[in-house]
């Protein structure tokens, strides 16, 4: 591990054009943390390693290990279908072909909600078709999960349950929100946080009660494309609309103390790390990227230095990535406060900003502590899930 060589990277990602970025890179028992830019681009307020970040789809895998504690216990069983334990949620014929595993892997069918939670940005990606209003009239909605399954459940289905290749849905994850909670008799919130945020032993990791984030963080600024011009600032903003898809907030120190306890067996056990990790190709929410993905992981291989595992996480002005080697000595957590930073061509496709290519550097260094295409490429890839 190269600190130099780490810090000129995500210097590099600052002077492309992100406001900030900060990260936490681990090697067996080296840890390198740093940050580049500024938190607040009005005030010029420094980011700092140690800051909160809301993590997005992160909790996706938080809310996976909940499951397959469960799974354990034997009161949820991967292959029965939903329908046996949320009749009223998803009744008829789609409860029954629809399996827990399905949820967990994205085969379910189940179209994602957003586009009706955000009808201003249902007819993306023709840009004229598409505005940031909803981002602004929800930004203090209380949404309720059931509310947003609902709208999910509703929609045309993205494909058959079972396909070969899944469709990526947050629907998925409330679904499993609801399905925790009746498992436990306690909200889903609270059990993750009992039985996963505190297994883990994770301090700065939370589900937020309100639409402000606790303790040091920086501002999250979404550009939507260009639609919002300029960047907008989202760091206060009800997430009721993700919950436990997407709703954590922590901090990379935080995010890979999870994943490295996680694939060290110390959250679930071996049986259920080796069903989280068998992966089925799966279609991220841009509609042509395909991934690999297990029960709340993304597989990410690379020609020179490994599996890594992890996840990435998005949600109005804040992405973040985190990827673990599967021997769990390597790590690489990223955040960076600024979001769909890239302009589109005519036909909505985002171009290529300075930014990715930083990024990729960024990635290559942190994961393989050497120039690696395949590493850059492969993280690229796993970055456009959610």
């Amino acid at each position: 591990m190269d600190p130099a060589a780490l810090k000129s990277a995500l210097d590099g990602v600052h002077r492309a054009g992100m406001p900030g970025v900060y990260a936490e890179v681990r090697d067996g028992d080296q840890i390198w943390r740093g940050a580049s830019g500024v938190a607040d681009v009005g005030t010029g307020r420094p980011v700092t390693p140690d800051m909160r970040q809301r993590v997005g789809s992160i909790t996706k895998t938080f809310t996976a290990a909940a499951v397959m504690q469960q799974v354990e216990k034997g009161r949820i069983r991967l292959d029965a279908p939903i329908g046996d334990y949320l009749p009223r949620l998803v009744p008829g014929e789609r409860g029954k072909k629809i399996t827990v595993r399905m949820l967990l892997n994205h085969t379910s069918g189940i179209t994602d909600y957003l586009p009706y939670a955000f009808p201003s940005l249902k007819g993306f990606p023709s840009l004229p078709d598409v505005s940031p209003k909803s981002l602004d009239d929800n930004r203090f909605r209380e949404f309720r999960p059931t509310e947003l399954i609902e709208m999910g459940l509703t929609a045309p289905p993205a494909s058959e349950p079972g396909a070969a290749t899944g469709t990526y849905s947050n629907t998925n994850y409330l679904l499993l929100g609801q399905l925790l909670e009746q498992a436990t008799g306690t909200t889903a919130e609270k059990y993750i946080t009992r039985n996963v945020i505190e297994r883990a032993g994770l301090r700065h990791t939370e589900f937020p009660a309100g639409p402000h984030i606790k303790g040091p963080h920086s501002r999250m600024y979404e550009a939507l494309y260009g639609l919002i011009d300029p960047p907008r600032d989202y760091s206060v903003y009800n997430v009721s609309w993700v919950g436990t898809g997407a709703g954590l907030v922590s901090t990379m120190e935080d995010v890979n103390s999870f994943y490295g306890k996680l694939l060290g067996g110390e959250i679930v056990n071996r049986s259920s790390l080796a069903e989280m990790q068998r992966t089925v190709p799966v279609l991220a929410l841009d509609g042509s990227t395909k991934i690999d993905y297990g029960l709340g992981l993304h597989k990410v291989k690379t020609r020179d230095c490994g599996t890594f595992w992890g996840h990435d996480g998005t949600v109005w002005g804040a992405q973040t990535m985190s990827l673990t080697r599967a021997d769990g000595k390597r790590q690489m957590s990223v955040a960076m406060n600024l979001v769909r930073w890239n302009k589109t061509d005519s036909s909505g496709k985002p171009q290529r900003h300075p930014v990715d290519d930083a990024l990729k550097t960024l990635y290559q260094q942190a994961m393989c502590g050497h120039g690696n295409a395949q590493a850059e490429e492969a993280a690229e890839r796993a970055s456009q899930a959610s």
